[in-house]
């Protein structure tokens, strides 16, 4: 994983916020109080008193799908210290993964959170991994402490979307 600094999101790469679809994202685990809302949409992901938290374990999977195809290049993903995420897998254009399968899975990425990280710090994705992305599944395998709860303060997602030019050669991409 890649240790860039908070500069490294490249002009050209955008807050993907516009382009997931709310009615299909879903997230296992999340306290009924304490929903993906707060991390994901905007006004809510910015109140530092709302927060997406954890239920049952420490332990979170969010699916998240787009209303078009993207390319992702950095995740920030902010937390407190103690209970912030630790190892985070990211799944590119994986369906229907719940916590019983989703270590059949090899991730497309993988990161383990810094304190640098929780403060904002991107994690940049192995760009050549995220070139054709419908959706995004985050999984949350653990926290900085290994506490019963897991918080996410905000979660970001960086990158561009695949220029209507770029079709013909997705279609290709997608025929082998």
């Amino acid at each position: 994983m890649s240790a860039e600094s908070a500069s490294a999101i490249q002009k050209n790469q955008v807050d993907l916020l516009d382009f997931i679809d709310w009615s299909g994202i879903e997230c296992l685990n999340q306290s009924s109080s304490h929903s993906v809302a707060n991390a994901l949409k905007q006004g809510y992901r910015e109140d530092d008193g709302l927060h997406l938290e954890s239920d049952a374990d420490d332990q979170l999977l969010l699916y998240i799908p787009f209303t078009q195809v993207i390319k992702l290049h950095s995740v920030v993903i902010k937390g407190p210290e103690e209970e912030g995420p630790k190892t985070v897998k990211f799944f590119s254009n994986k369906e229907h993964m719940g916590f019983s399968n989703v270590s059949d899975f090899p991730p497309s990425d993988l990161a383990d959170l810094s304190p640098e990280n929780l403060k904002g710090k991107p994690v940049i994705v192995k760009y050549v991994k995220f070139q054709n992305v419908r959706s995004l599944t985050i999984f949350i395998e653990d926290n900085q402490t290994g506490s019963e709860i897991t918080k996410v303060q905000k979660i970001m997602l960086y990158g561009t979307t695949v220029e209507t030019t770029d079709m013909k050669g997705l279609k290709k991409i997608e025929d082998h």
